[in-house]
């Protein structure tokens, strides 16, 4: 028997975010889209997915990493990791992000887990090939980055969650800006 569930769109945004461009960790989302996830909205086996694409610039030779977290209270849950950029300078290409998080555990304190799997697809990542060569290049990430899976910190799923999507890179030569976001319930 199935579990008697639907997918349902927490939210979404068409504005753009704040252009990044210093070397800091900073909120990539408009304000209005930080979305407060309700008390108890984890449960184990809920899932959901986070999306966003937009522009990305990166230098040539110093192009320095690209970095994504999904910030629970200001605190990363997930952490891409770094992710080397390309060292052919992009201008404003376009990217896409999907992260999908599987909620293992749920309670107080710290009690609470999930297990989260994500993509960053563009050609500013390093090996991807000319626009005139064709393709993009594509990173898979879990928390802590793209070496071994792991789930998330422990946090408290009976609180309230203001749940934000946060870039960092580590040279202030490139810029990124999200210009569609959205995140989805998907059981």
């Amino acid at each position: 028997m199935s579990n008697q569930t639907w997918q349902e769109t927490l939210v979404a945004s068409i504005a753009d975010g704040p252009p990044l461009t210093a070397a800091a960790r900073a909120s990539c989302i408009p304000t209005a889209s930080v979305y407060t996830l309700p008390n108890n909205f984890f449960f184990p086996g809920r899932m959901f997915k986070v999306t966003a694409m937009g522009r990305i610039s990166c230098a040539v030779t110093t192009p320095g990493t690209a970095r994504f977290d999904v910030a629970f209270n200001g605190v990363a849950n997930l952490d891409s990791g770094a992710m080397n950029l390309n060292v052919v300078a992009k201008v404003n290409v376009p990217w896409w992000l999907e992260i999908v998080g599987t909620c293992r555990t749920s309670g107080s304190g710290t009690a609470a887990t999930i297990f989260w799997f994500g993509t960053f697809q563009s050609e500013a990542v390093v090996g991807a090939a000319l626009p005139t060569a064709g393709g993009n290049g594509s990173l898979c990430f879990t928390h802590g980055g793209l070496g071994a899976t792991a789930v998330g910190a422990g946090f408290d799923s009976t609180a309230a969650i203001p749940l934000d999507l946060r870039f960092t890179q580590t040279v202030a030569t490139g810029s990124l800006t999200v210009q569609e976001y959205k995140v989805e319930s998907l059981t």
